[in-house]
């Protein structure tokens, strides 16, 4: 899923949690951070299998396990928290493209609902009809109503919680319109230069 969706999903999570434990600021903010930091690694993508983000280890269980487990040493709630908000995070991508959930296999794992079997097996095949093989992804989700109507559901979410058990922390929503920003300039971008790619070969 996308960064903005991620980071809608961290600021419902935190805000229950501040609900309960009346975090400060700093805490609030790392633990939203720690909902889409792994998104980040897109740019160690050449150093992956098929320059396949998801397939690097940010992109499993690992980190959020070894956050857990150093702030249950050191008795750290905030390790804690932030290690489950990482968790999340790696659970959602199993539905979208799958992920790279134990790293040992590299492989990704996961319902992997925007894109079928047949796809899959054949991918060089599919994204060979593209000027930049990013843009079969993004045409997949974008094009999927599922993704487009749970972004909007989740955004709803995220204010409503803000609204009711986090309203200090307002100032959050605006950091969701850049990276949804983000994506729809990518977006377009992609559909311009494919546009012309496609009327090239005519």
């Amino acid at each position: 899923m996308h960064i903005n969706f991620h980071f809608a999903i961290g600021v419902i999570f935190t805000a229950i949690l501040n609900y309960f434990l009346n975090l400060t600021i700093l805490e609030f903010m790392l633990i939203v951070s720690f909902s889409f930091i792994c998104d980040f690694d897109v740019f160690f993508s050449k150093y992956a299998k098929d320059h396949n983000h998801r397939l690097l280890i940010t992109h499993s269980l690992i980190p959020s396990l070894f956050i857990i487990t150093v702030g249950l040493i050191f008795n750290l709630q905030i390790l804690l928290l932030c290690g489950f908000s990482y968790s999340i995070h790696i659970f959602i991508d199993t539905f979208d493209w799958g992920t790279n959930v134990f790293y040992f296999h590299k492989n990704q794992i996961g319902f992997k609902l925007l894109i079928s079997k047949e796809e899959r097996e054949n991918l060089p095949k599919y994204l060979s009809k593209y000027k930049i093989p990013a843009s079969f992804f993004d045409e997949k989700y974008f094009r999927n109503k599922v993704c487009i109507s749970l972004e909007v559901i989740t955004f709803i979410l995220m204010l409503v919680f803000i609204f009711f058990l986090a309203i200090e922390y307002l100032f959050m929503i605006p950091i969701y319109f850049l990276w949804l920003y983000f994506h729809l300039h990518r977006h377009f971008t992609l559909r311009k230069i494919e546009n012309k790619y496609k009327k090239s070969d005519f």
